[in-house]
């Protein structure tokens, strides 16, 4: 960004900073841009965003309020339009779109909005809403009775998932996304489509992804929780997240004998499994493609090394801890 004092351009500053939301203050990694001739500080409005965004996560945090993707897929669920949601609920239709849209819900109205995630719990509201009509509470009550009999079928496998990645809400440790077996998933496909890596490689790819999203936006991509290990950053559980996707049809791992006495495993496309772009937004895409593209001549053994110059590792490396997504800010690699 060029400074509209000099036209010169500017350097990107990043400083930890004071900010009030709510009559509370939290701590954020503050970034402008800083004119050095005349010292005069100036921002943009992706900036603004990562600023603004660091502050809303935490208050989300502190108080467990749900994300806006999060209550948009609690409404997508029961197959309902906002105007309906917002009735069952009791808000106006203009105040729920616009906490769909971002705006922060008050910590009353997020409970009810979470309250709505349980099926059972929804069937309560619909019964108490009097503004529908008989025949039209039965339809979302038959609706939310269908989805709880699928929840008790799946139960196992939905706690599964759970168990391999963390049963976790959002936080600076998932990026601030509930963590997200599904995606995840694609972006295994999506890297073993275009570029075949073996697992340590894998594992990178997988880290820069998530960690450049959170960098530009806040929010990671999959929800999931990364460790600093010997080898460079991996996602928690990772070998049994793997063998699950390979049990699941979803890709194909090939073990190659080297000279030296070692056996790499190779993730390839799975026959017939294509990768699934409809769950992802354009700016996550976008983030995939930019990671494929910035390693896709890099070797396993040198995006270790890569990995080891991220303040991410040097920092949680020894204890072997779980990485704060608050690392993203530094990464000097991408």
């Amino acid at each position: 960004m060029k400074s509209p004092i000099t036209g010169k351009e500017m350097k990107l500053i990043r400083e930890r900073r004071a900010m009030d939301f709510r009559k509370e203050t939290f701590e954020i990694v503050f970034h402008y841009y800083k004119c050095e001739d005349s010292g005069e500080q100036f921002t943009n409005t992706p900036l603004d965003e990562v600023n603004l965004n660091q502050v809303y996560n935490q208050y989300r945090d502190k108080y467990n309020i749900p994300f806006p993707d999060e209550i948009l897929r609690i409404r997508e669920k029961y197959g309902l339009s906002a105007v309906k949601m917002s009735e069952i609920l009791g808000f106006g239709v203009n105040s729920y779109r616009q906490y769909e849209a971002g705006e922060m819900p008050s910590v009353a109205n997020a409970k009810l909005i979470q309250l709505t995630d349980d099926p059972r719990k929804f069937m309560d509201m619909v019964n108490l809403c009097g503004s529908l009509d008989e025949y039209v509470k039965m339809k979302y009550i038959q609706k939310a009775q269908l989805l709880l009999e699928e929840l008790n079928r799946n139960a196992f496998k939905l706690n599964f998932k759970s168990y391999l990645l963390g049963n976790h809400l959002a936080d600076i440790y998932s990026g601030y996304r509930n963590p997200n077996f599904e995606k995840l998933t694609e972006m295994v496909v999506y890297f073993s489509e275009h570029l075949n890596p073996f697992k340590t490689k894998l594992n990178k790819l997988l880290f820069y992804a998530d960690f450049l999203m959170f960098k530009h936006t806040c929010f990671s991509i999959s929800g999931v929780r990364y460790k600093a290990i010997d080898m460079g950053p991996v996602p928690n559980n990772f070998q049994s997240i793997f063998e699950y996707m390979v049990n699941n049809n979803d890709i194909e791992v090939l073990t190659t004998e080297f000279p030296n006495g070692y056996a790499g495993e190779q993730f390839k496309p799975r026959k017939g499994r294509k990768f699934n772009p409809d769950i992802f937004t354009e700016n996550e895409l976008n983030t995939l493609a930019i990671v494929a593209n910035a390693f896709k001549k890099i070797s396993s053994s040198d995006i270790i090394q890569l990995s080891h110059l991220e303040q991410a590792w040097k920092n949680n490396e020894k204890e072997k801890k779980i990485i704060s997504y608050e690392y993203a800010f530094e990464m000097m690699q991408i």
